[in-house]
């Protein structure tokens, strides 16, 4: 079926306790099941627009968003970016939906589903991770910062940046048009065309995402809802060994690997990384609810308004 075909997003928006507005999409109809798809670091909600528009012909509502300081989200006044913020604004999201959504988180966005869902359940009826786990492979984090502190200049041109994408994306058989990137770029004042992040974010992350490890792994043993982590089998973000250490702290979850993909699962992928999506959906209305955890001193939650 032709993704012409398939539900069309509507734009939606929410504005998170500090002001900062975040851009969204809304897919099917908004009494469906809910399905919150969170995205990675230096990506925005434009990556799920393929599994979620097939997704929501299957029945679902799904919901996507560009986190703050990505894409077309509002960038905070004080310019400081915390993984705290990240993790209230998807808290928030998750309890404006009329029920409880299924999150399908990748990178960064799984991450902060775990650690929500550990610590504030609860939150999701049930978690599909991509290619994520609470320890990660340092090589292939640090190629994915090399990255993004590459080009600081910008580019001339579309070509420019199209190049630039099919040398970080070798395994892609298709180099991706040069227009499809123009929702990724903003021009500058000098004519020249940057990435759609903000680039004071890259430090302050990046740097405190080791320090909540201890976290991920508290937040991992306590996740009772369904659960699906599926990796790369070319992954150098995860590892056979951090999987088995996420499957040995959440032994109810489901492991399934998409063999010639990378990090970048669903770019790479789509068709493959959906169905295993929807597989996973199909199975959830025979599992049980889930039990609420509590923690003896939850954080605070910010409320969010759409």
């Amino acid at each position: 079926m032709d993704l012409s075909e398939l539900p069309q997003p509507a734009a939606c928006a929410f504005v998170a306790a500090d002001g900062v507005h975040l851009a969204a999409e809304r897919y099917g109809a908004p009494t469906a099941p809910p399905v919150l798809f969170a995205h990675g670091f230096g990506q925005t909600g434009q990556a799920w627009r393929a599994s979620a528009a097939r997704i929501a012909a299957g029945g679902r509502h799904c919901i996507t968003f560009d986190a703050r300081g990505h894409g077309r989200s509002g960038r905070p006044d004080t310019g400081e970016y915390h993984l705290e913020a990240f993790a209230d604004d998807l808290a928030a999201i998750a309890r404006s939906c009329a029920a409880a959504p299924v999150l399908v988180g990748a990178s960064m966005g799984g991450l902060l589903g775990l650690l929500i869902e550990g610590e504030r359940a609860p939150l999701f009826s049930a978690l599909v991770l991509v290619d994520i786990t609470p320890r990660w492979e340092p090589a292939g984090v640090a190629r994915i910062l090399a990255f993004m502190h590459a080009h600081p200049d910008g580019f001339a041109d579309l070509d420019a940046a199209a190049a630039a994408i099919a040398a970080y994306l070798p395994q892609r058989s298709e180099r991706r048009p040069p227009a499809r990137l123009r929702e990724l770029l903003i021009p500058g004042a000098d004519g020249r065309l940057r990435w759609h992040w903000d680039p004071r974010m890259l430090g302050p992350v990046a740097g405190e995402g080791e320090r909540y490890q201890p976290r991920l792994f508290a937040a991992a043993r306590r996740i009772r809802v369904p659960t699906l982590l599926v990796s790369g089998g070319a992954s150098d973000v995860v590892s056979a060994e951090t999987i088995g250490e996420f499957l040995a702290l959440v032994p109810h979850a489901r492991h399934v690997a998409v063999a010639d993909a990378t990090h970048m699962v669903v770019g790479d992928r789509n068709d493959r990384f959906t169905r295993h999506v929807e597989e996973f959906l199909n199975t959830l209305p025979s599992m049980p609810p889930p039990e609420p955890i509590r923690p003896a001193d939850p954080p605070s939650s910010r409320p969010v308004r759409g």
